[in-house]
């Protein structure tokens, strides 16, 4: 990667001056304005602010400036192979301009590679995300996580990591008791039977179960007596998990509806756990710890998390029955046990924040190793209009709702933009719709709220998915049209015309940006940040689709064209990775 070779070339430089300055310090990256070049680094702003030896004194033995010693390192950097040119401004930054024939190599060799190298590289990684409960709806917060979650997991991948994704699902607890004591009032109520049911679509027992769990939530809040018989139930359902008919058939109907969503999403889990199962484990872990990490309290045993700044949480209730903090230990554990891993990542919603900073604390006096490996990432909320949304009241927005509604946007907007015969509308209308509903939710901070816009999400303008996928079957129908044998992604090199002449700015604005993509999925894998990637794509689009407006690429003369097809070969190439990478597919034709 240039950006890690112009830092190796830095700190050699650093060390033939003998100047002081913490390695850990030195950062190169890349300006936002491209007049400030290609990479730049503030190094010489670090170095100023320490005690420096003879060398970074001038002649009268005062302290030399910060664009003083800017100049200096310029002086010793100024003839590296790679560079253009190197500009020095202030108050002390260095600016690094890449020589264009550099860049295609960068671009040809990037493309070739079937990793990156990061800090992941060789490690074994637990992702757990999108965690459903059997029995509710998944909702679009489950979506959110599900996209933040898989995109991760891939970038993770691209950098050489081995991947473990994994589904944690509460199929036991409080939820659970209102719907069952929910189906049981509906069945009642229409004259039905479990047996009834089970000859229904699996869309009619999905929904058969909605209306229960609604149905049991609110006879819950409002009558004393049926919050009892609820909470009656919750404690028999534990007792007797495979007794209760209710319960076998209803988590039977919930997970195959959401494999049917994960498909959809192209998400396959290695493993999935359930609270029924890692209850025990967490239960017995925290008796084992009584007295030295937990202590009891008015029947119940908590974690004191005042003596950490925290707050306490209950751990085991009155009743004897772990809560959810308690089963979160047992799935810590359970986990390692399947898969030895280095690093482990928890994706939630970010209504949980403080609830993970009191489990990871009492994780911490249980088990500082598997503490240290843990990683909790917060999403923000999915906010749609019309207000909050809950599935207590029974106005959630299910995930599989959105992914419906932007399927028929983008049918419509496709059928507008006249799609080609040959496409087949279905497929392309589903991609198009993931693509959308993904990027929206990924294009953003994680941790931050979202307002969803169904109609700016599946737009072909603007920074969306459809946008990117557009651009990418445009360049896919320029190379088609050309009858251009593919050379990039074949391993082939050195097959194009130099760069090295005049290009046209659209051209080399293009080469630059396409020279960053490595560096672009490293920075989100780890950063944990998809959004690095979803802007770092949008840019890439938005300079080929300059480019393709402002300069003729079939028509150019031999030299231009080629050039131009290479640049157009490499943008697809560049598309179709990132947004993979991000769990999007790309139509070759739209």
């Amino acid at each position: 990667m240039l950006r890690e070779q112009i830092k190796r070339d830095i700190l050699k430089t650093i060390d033939n001056l003998q100047l002081t300055i913490d390695k850990s310090e030195v950062e190169v990256t890349r300006p936002s304005d491209a007049r400030f070049g290609d990479y730049a680094t503030n190094v010489a702003l670090k170095v100023g602010t320490r005690n420096t030896k003879h060398e970074t004194r001038n002649t009268s033995g005062s302290k030399q400036s910060p664009m003083e010693i800017a100049k200096i390192l310029a002086g010793s950097l100024q003839n590296l192979p790679y560079l253009k040119k190197l500009e020095v401004k202030e108050p002390g930054f260095i600016n690094f301009f890449i020589k264009n024939e550099v860049w295609q190599k960068e671009v040809e060799d990037l493309l070739k590679k079937k990793t990156f190298e990061s800090g992941f590289s060789g490690k074994k990684v637990t992702v757990e995300f999108t965690d459903p409960n059997p029995f509710k709806e998944f909702h679009i917060g489950h979506l959110y996580s599900n996209s933040v979650g898989e995109a991760i997991s891939r970038l993770l991948e691209a950098c050489g990591a081995m991947v473990n994704r994994a589904n944690y699902q509460g199929d036991v607890g409080i939820h659970v008791a209102k719907a069952i004591w929910g189906m049981r009032k509906v069945l009642k109520g229409r004259g039905e039977t479990l047996k009834d049911q089970e000859g229904k679509s699996l869309a009619q027992r999905v929904a058969f179960l909605g209306l229960a769990y609604t149905t049991g939530a609110n006879e819950f809040e409002q009558d004393p007596k049926v919050k009892q018989e609820i909470t009656e139930l919750n404690k028999q359902i534990y007792e007797e998990l495979d007794e209760i008919e209710e319960y076998k058939l209803g988590k039977k109907w919930s997970l195959l509806h959401f494999e049917e969503i994960y498909r959809r999403l192209g998400t396959r889990f290695d493993f999935y756990y359930f609270e029924s199962q890692v209850g025990k484990v967490g239960a017995d872990l925290v008796k084992k710890h009584l007295g030295k990490v937990f202590v009891e309290s008015d029947g119940a045993i908590i974690f004191p998390g005042e003596k950490f700044g925290l707050h306490s949480r209950v751990f085991i209730n009155s009743q004897g029955l772990p809560t959810y903090e308690a089963k979160e230990l047992g799935l810590v554990s359970t986990k390692f046990q399947d898969c030895a891993y280095d690093f482990s990542i928890i994706i939630t919603g970010n209504e949980i924040v403080d609830y993970f900073k009191v489990l990871l604390a009492a994780l911490s006096q249980i088990n500082p190793d598997l503490a240290s490996k843990t990683k909790h990432i917060a999403h923000g909320m999915v906010r749609m209009p019309g207000g909050k949304i809950s599935s207590r009241l029974g106005n959630i927005l299910s995930g599989e709702w959105l992914l419906n509604e932007a399927k028929k946007k983008a049918l419509s907007i496709l059928e507008e933009s006249k799609i080609s015969k040959d496409v087949d509308k279905k497929d392309v209308s589903e991609k198009v719709a993931v693509g959308a509903v993904k990027y929206a939710l990924l294009k953003g901070n994680i941790g931050q709220d979202i307002t969803f816009s169904l109609e700016e999400s599946v737009s072909l303008e603007g920074n969306s998915g459809p946008y990117l996928q557009y651009t990418y079957a445009r360049t896919r129908s320029v190379l088609e049209k050309a009858g251009y044998t593919p050379g990039v992604s074949q391993g082939k090199t050195s097959r194009t015309p130099g760069v090295n002449g005049d290009l046209q700015k659209e051209e080399e604005q293009l080469l630059g940006v396409l020279g960053h993509f490595e560096e672009a999925v490293v920075d989100a894998a780890e950063g944990f940040s998809p959004n690095v990637l979803t802007s770092f794509l949008f840019e890439v689009a938005q300079k080929y689709n300059f480019l393709y407006n402002n300069l003729p690429i079939l028509k150019a003369g031999e030299n231009e064209r080629q050039r131009r097809l290479f640049l157009t070969e490499a943008t697809a190439e560049v598309l179709k990775k990132g947004l993979g990478f991000l769990g999007i597919l790309a139509p070759e034709k739209m």
